[in-house]
């Protein structure tokens, strides 16, 4: 299963091995103590190191974390600009990027409108790129299965 991309660490804190990390995933749990994290390899080929939590803070917009076996600055160094992945949750309730990438769009009397080609996060409600032609509001998403989401839109939209 793909890793998916849940942070990046900016840059060491301190002298104790703590790094500043952005998250950007909505799901805390994935920063918690004991959760597992992989660096995603830069170039090809390259085999994911394994990253595990021992404790996280807040911190302005970011958060401090320690990761076990990292003790000093030195070690904090080398994480610098890592990108940090996580197997993807299973939560039949929550809808995830990677699943409504390339799933075909209905509206709730069936008729098709084209496939979700992106997702642009938004203030009021994150947007389904519909074939980079029409923006429809996340919320308006009334069922969602493998492949295909129906939306109940307002009229215009299409």
């Amino acid at each position: 299963m793909a890793l998916l991309e849940i942070g990046r660490v900016v840059k060491p804190h301190g002298l104790a091995g703590e790094v500043l990390v952005v998250f950007v995933s909505n799901r805390p749990e994935r920063l918690q103590p004991g959760s597992r994290l992989s660096i995603v390899p830069t170039g090809s080929g390259g085999v994911p190191a394994q990253l595990t939590v021992a404790s996280v803070r807040p911190h302005r917009a970011c958060h401090l974390v320690c990761f076990e076996g990292v003790t000093d600055l030195d070690a904090a160094e080398r994480l610098r600009g890592a990108r940090l992945a996580a197997e993807p949750l299973e939560d039949p309730e929550a809808l995830f990027v990677h699943d409504l990438i390339g799933a075909d769009v209905v509206d709730a009397d069936g008729v098709g409108h084209g496939k979700v080609t992106a997702v642009e996060a938004n203030p009021a409600s994150d947007l389904l790129v519909v074939d980079g032609l029409h923006l429809v509001p996340v919320r308006f998403v009334v069922e969602a299965s493998p492949g295909r989401i129906v939306v109940d839109v307002p009229e215009g939209i299409f």
